[in-house]
């Protein structure tokens, strides 16, 4: 198997987990352009390094400095850690050669692509994700997503409640939804 059979798989199998698995189920745009970002990114920085004549030892140490970014931060958020990703990742690609060839020049182009497809505001752009702290607490998962479907003025995908507080009548939930176009909401 070449090696562009081998990145033509890769996106083929990124695109199904993203697109055809991960989105339709847990609507969570953010992580769209992550998945995209760090799947290609490594993709670049493996094949670059099984070309190159690296030791082991060397490319286990990059891939180190990559790991440096905490994927679960809540200070970064998770379409800035994937640009973060390729950015380390190019930086890689350009210095592992001593010369940029066509295949280090081709993933590089493949890692901007990919940030560029993932974080495209036309691409899942309607939308949204929110935690809603609300002043009644909510027992009842149908009404507390018919309520938040009217609180948020669109079609509520997926709710994840984070706490329920029965002393201080208090919903803490994680609401993500599609909001309604500009003209929908001009006509309604």
């Amino acid at each position: 198997m070449n090696q562009l059979t081998t990145i033509a798989a890769d996106i083929v199998a990124i695109a199904i987990l993203t697109f055809g698995l991960y989105f339709p189920r847990h609507h969570r745009r953010d992580l769209v352009v992550a998945f995209l970002g760090v799947n290609v990114g490594v993709l670049a920085v493996a094949m670059a390094l099984g070309s190159s004549t690296v030791t082991a030892g060397l490319g286990l140490g990059l891939f180190g400095v990559l790991s440096i970014i905490r994927l679960r931060s809540d200070e970064i958020a998770q379409h800035e850690v994937a640009y973060y990703f390729a950015a380390l990742a190019l930086g890689l690609l350009a210095g592992l050669g001593a010369e940029l060839g066509p295949l280090t020049l081709a993933l590089m182009g493949l890692v901007v692509v990919a940030l560029f497809v993932g974080d495209h505001p036309k691409l899942f752009g309607s939308y949204r994700q929110q935690t809603v702290h609300l002043d009644t607490a909510h027992t009842d998962e149908e009404a507390l997503r018919a309520h938040l479907q009217q609180l948020m003025g669109g079609r509520v995908v997926n709710v994840v409640v984070k706490e329920v507080d029965l002393v201080d009548d208090t919903t803490l939930v994680e609401v993500r939804y599609v909001a309604p176009r500009v003209r929908e909401r001009v006509a309604a």
